[in-house]
């Protein structure tokens, strides 16, 4: 006998170890036109690199999918335990064809949480269930039309910062992209420099090397090298139509060198070369230097909503490294040498998920 029309919908967690379950909700993500942080592949990378387990909690009406809800399980000592979509995502949430199917996630996400003993839920993105703390304030996203040749793409880019670009191009630094052992190794350098300059803990590696391989046709690094020195580069990511620079940095001498602003400048040409129609700057925190760095690239400020929940009587996560109560912690941590930082940092960052 045929089901019903009307036959209510099943609820599942999704099953990371089955191929085809993988690859139906990767074409749900992407019929659905959502981001790169909804996706599988990006989860498996996050568990890969981290070992912060990969979830999901499915929704089907009569075998079809009609919304999911990515998510890590993150398990910190330091910072405790949260199921966050998208773990080391600047977005995700629920993704759902209605209302209804939203609201369906987020009690099976509640319900699991109590379950498995997590104490916090983070939604970065979609729709944010009644009755869970909401925020616009503290974050914003950056994304524009990518230019239709490189002397229109610089001449977008306003007076003052398009100066910073010119004097970066007569340098004449070096520019690779690649997804090599080598490019890695720059890449990484570069960026645990920065991030150490800036008194947080770098990421794991493998994280990077987890993400090169789940995105073999839709990830690169850009470096930008004086000699054989790296100044600075960008591993991005290409989804839907955009170019994400993700993990970008330089080290101090990048600087003087104007390394950071020839970086996202050849970006952009490269990007466009690869077809891409946007550039999508990534998130910053609301008034820090990198989201006035934005600004004065011409990019407009988008808020982005974020949502959260917390079992009764649980204090939300607090990972927000310009709260006051980390300011002596980064100090401190700007002053260890580069060796020190890259050996402990990874085993810290695994829960700034």
């Amino acid at each position: 006998m045929n089901a019903p029309l009307n036959a209510a919908p099943s609820l599942r967690m999704a099953d990371f170890g089955d191929a085809k379950d993988v690859r139906r909700i990767e074409r749900f993500v992407a019929e659905a036109r959502a981001s790169l942080f909804h996706r599988p592949a990006w989860l498996n990378a996050v568990a890969a690199g981290t070992g912060q387990r990969a979830a999901g909690i499915v929704i089907e009406r009569m075998g079809i999918i009609t919304g999911w809800l990515p998510l890590t399980e993150v398990r910190s000592p330091l910072f405790g335990k949260a199921l966050v979509s998208s773990g080391f995502g600047v977005g995700g949430g629920i993704c759902a064809g209605s209302d209804e199917a939203a609201r369906v996630l987020a009690e099976a996400a509640t319900c699991y949480a109590r379950r498995a003993g997590f104490a916090a839920i983070e939604l970065r993105g979609g729709p944010i269930p009644d009755g869970w703390s909401q925020w616009s304030d503290k974050h914003c996203g950056f994304e524009r039309a990518l230019a239709d040749n490189d002397e229109a793409e610089l001449t977008a880019i306003p007076r003052k910062a398009r100066a910073e670009v010119r004097k970066g191009l007569g340098f004449g630094h070096r520019v690779t992209i690649g997804r090599s052992m080598a490019d890695l190794a720059a890449h990484y350098a570069c960026y645990s420099a920065s991030v150490r300059n800036l008194g947080t803990p770098v990421f794991p590696r493998t994280l990077f090397a987890a993400m090169l391989e789940a995105f073999p046709g839709s990830s690169d690094i850009l470096t930008v090298w004086d000699g054989d020195t790296p100044l600075a580069s960008v591993l991005s990511f290409y989804h839907d139509g955009a170019v994400m620079p993700f993990w970008g940095g330089g080290s101090h001498a990048a600087r003087p060198a104007r390394a950071n602003e020839l970086m996202y400048y050849e970006l952009m040409l490269h990007a466009r070369r690869q077809g891409m129609e946007r550039f999508d700057f990534g998130r910053s925190k609301t008034g820090s230097g990198p989201f006035a760095f934005k600004k004065n690239w011409g990019f407009v400020p988008q808020p982005l909503t974020y949502g959260a929940w917390a079992a009764p009587g649980a204090a939300a996560r607090n990972i927000d490294p310009t709260d006051a109560s980390y300011s002596r912690k980064i100090e401190l941590w700007k002053k260890l040498p580069l060796r020190v930082a890259n050996t402990i940092g990874p085993w810290i960052a695994r829960g700034l998920a």
